[in-house]
């Protein structure tokens, strides 16, 4: 039996988690990660970046470096801070397969 292809090129989930004010780990929504979200998938579609879907998660466990999000099947972590980072990724990552390296988390970050 062979895989199906996947239904979309790659997944792109932007945290959202939110936390009470003041928690020591922060959250990404409260730096921004639910606006930026919006924002990315507005202007991937706006692009007409084909087979992309830009997803809200919940915790993805990288607090400290938020708003953070993770591309797949890439496995590729990204810190972005607003609009003109998200725009970024979305140009030389998505749309030119070239990730953006001055803005990916590394495994110890």
């Amino acid at each position: 039996m062979t895989a199906a292809a996947p239904y979309y090129r790659c997944h792109v989930f932007c945290c959202t988690n939110r936390r009470a004010e003041g928690h020591p780990r922060g959250d990404c929504t409260l730096r921004g990660g639910a606006t930026l979200r919006d924002f990315m998938k507005a202007k991937a579609q706006e692009m007409g970046l084909d087979g992309v879907r830009i997803n809200a998660a919940g915790c993805l466990d990288r607090c400290a470096n938020g708003p953070v999000v993770v591309v797949y099947p890439d496995g590729i972590w990204y810190r972005v801070t607003d609009t003109a980072e998200v725009e970024s990724v979305l140009r030389e990552h998505l749309r030119d397969g070239r990730p953006v390296e001055r803005l990916m988390l590394g495994p110890n970050d």
